[in-house]
């Protein structure tokens, strides 16, 4: 029995994760990739994705063994009818117009947008129980989302994998602004993983280091993709990514020369078993347009070029998979080093840039304005996006004070959808499909009133204010340089999850800052006073009168007094003195 059991798991470790046993093909597969970008002001960005894709039928339930996909996510997927799951938990704000374009930005706190099957006869339902699901999964405060702050998008947030965008009534959208992303949310995205945190690129997931820094994302994404070229069987996607920036103050470095072991106090020292590929990209490439002031060590074995975003770069390629890799050493630190220094380079102007300037005005706590700016800097071409703003239910706007201008002139959306609020039941919801022209800025305002909350809806710092959830922008932006079809599966992962359907334009989802919105509010200390002055007064007057319905009164008769009274008398006349 012994040696039938060692002579199996001979056989398994010979079949090793990039081969399949003989007879039998292999149904799923794992990828992992690490991005490092050197930013333009000096900070570093690394975006991990961790791609498991797996030849199954999930929402028929016919899987019932798991090998990489997670289990807890794939039973979620078949119970409740998912088509696709994007789920995200930030912390920070992607700082656009100082780091550039980011891998995949998503808003400060958590966002979680779900298409449904067709066969889901009620989405709202499973829309609860998937959030509250999924809450325990990731310890997360997804339970919190309910009616209140959930929207059903018409236009925006299309399915990116093999769905019917068409009926949105399929689709759930929310955001949590104020949930804050910690070590606890780490640990349950590291679990996911085949290998866990202990093999592969996961061991640079070290948490003390990921939240010392100025961005810290994390996400999952599930969507059901194309088996082959000709489309005829679905597989399933599973992208966890995370993203990080790491500020050259906040470490207290004071250099912008980096390496593996600066960012995350370890190396990589192999690649995860159970991965098909592991590879280290990093972005070499010009940062002016005198020459590169980056190099990298080692030196790397290959080059990639493509073009993301639409500008050209340039990658220097680490496979931690290439038995040459290691031969040198036990360990691999990619090093980041500048030929000189520099204060500050130039950042390559992108057709449009985030809403950065996204504020509330006004006076008083009974009315405001909520304006948004969209940059076009292309310098010819204009484009269309489409913006998308959900505004909780207390602050009630007026859509007939809705105004767009640009250049000083008022710019009519082609398409807009306004569904409004009901009190304690949903918020606002409103698209519009604007035009952008060349080189331009267009300002979008909109009043609104703020509501008086109960006493009971207040939250336990009211002080502080409320959050309004972040704008989103899609937008088709045109490209400077033409690009290729991306083959999903040989391209990197970080120019897979929107590939461009033609070689003019690219896809792009960017978001505001939230806000932070002041309600009135009433002064909570008034509570205490009262308690305190209705406790004093009851206390007194019913001690007073309990005293007096239970106390015994006893009338004592004066005595005599004895001999030494009378002695005492004798003496004080005598002195003159009254006796007692």
């Amino acid at each position: 029995m012994a040696a039938a059991a060692a002579a199996l798991l001979l056989l398994l470790a010979a079949a090793g994760p990039g081969r399949a046993v003989p007879g039998r093909a292999r149904r799923d597969a794992l990828r992992e990739e690490l991005l490092l970008s050197p930013l333009p002001n000096g900070d570093v960005a690394a975006a991990f994705q961790f791609r498991t894709r797996w030849d199954a039928d999930l929402p028929r339930g016919a899987v019932s063994h798991y090998r990489l996909f997670p289990k807890a996510l794939g039973r979620l997927v078949a119970a409740l009818g998912v088509q696709e799951l994007h789920l995200a938990l930030t912390q920070g704000f992607w700082r656009t117009r100082t780091w550039g374009q980011p891998p995949l930005q998503a808003p400060a706190g958590a966002e979680l947008w779900v298409w449904f099957q067709p066969t889901v006869t009620d989405v709202d339902k499973a829309w609860k129980e998937l959030s509250n699901i999924l809450s325990g999964i990731f310890c997360a405060s997804l339970n919190f989302i309910d009616s209140t702050n959930t929207v059903t998008p018409t236009a925006s947030f299309k399915p990116l994998g093999l769905a019917n965008g068409t009926d949105h009534h399929l689709l759930r959208y929310a955001v949590l602004p104020r949930e804050v992303v910690c070590t606890e949310n780490l640990t349950p995205w590291k679990k996911l993983l085949p290998c866990g945190s202990k093999a592969g690129l996961a061991v640079l997931l070290k948490a003390e280091r990921l939240f010392h820094s100025s961005y810290h994302s994390q996400a999952v994404h599930i969507r059901p993709i194309c088996r082959d070229a000709s489309c005829l069987a679905v597989s399933w996607e599973l992208r966890q990514t995370l993203t990080v920036v790491f500020d050259t103050f906040s470490s207290g470095q004071g250099k912008k020369d980096w390496s593996l072991f600066k960012m995350f106090s370890r190396t990589l020292t192999d690649a995860c078993p159970l991965a098909s590929q592991s590879k280290v990209y990093v972005d070499i490439s010009p940062k002016n347009k005198e020459k590169e002031l980056l190099e990298v060590t080692p030196a790397p074995a290959s080059v990639y070029e493509a073009i993301v975003q639409g500008e050209k770069r340039t990658y220097a390629v680490y496979d931690l998979l290439s038995p040459s890799l290691f031969n040198t050493s036990r360990s691999l630190n990619v090093q980041l080093k500048w030929k000189r220094p520099k204060n500050h380079l130039a950042q390559p102007a992108t057709p449009v840039s985030s809403p950065l300037a996204r504020y509330v005005s006004g006076y008083g706590l009974q009315t405001g304005e909520i304006s948004t700016l969209i940059y076009n800097t292309h310098p010819y071409r204009a484009f269309p996006v489409i913006l998308l703003e959900t505004v909780p239910w207390y602050l009630r706007l007026y859509v007939h004070t809705l105004t767009i201008i640009t250049k000083g002139k008022e710019n009519k959306p082609s398409y807009i959808h306004y569904q409004p609020a009901q009190d304690r039941r949903r918020p606002h919801l409103l698209e519009m499909l604007i035009q952008l022209p060349a080189n331009s800025v267009t300002k979008i305002t909109i009043q609104f009133e703020r509501a008086l909350l109960k006493w009971t809806e207040y939250t336990p710092d009211p002080n502080h204010g409320f959050y309004v959830s972040s704008s989103v922008l899609s937008a088709l932006v045109p490209s400077v340089i033409a690009m290729k079809a991306v083959d999903v599966e040989q391209s990197p992962l970080f120019t897979s999850l929107f590939p461009s359907s033609d070689g003019s334009s690219y896809f792009v989802r960017l978001y505001t800052e939230p806000l932070l919105v002041n309600l009135p509010t009433p002064d909570f200390s008034m509570p205490y006073n009262v308690i305190c002055l209705t406790c004093t007064v009851v206390a007194v007057c019913y001690g007073s009168f309990y005293n007096l319905l239970t106390r015994t009164f006893h009338v004592e008769e004066p005595s005599r007094g004895g001999l030494a009274k009378r002695l005492a008398n004798i003496i004080r006349k005598f002195r003159g003195v009254p006796p007692l």
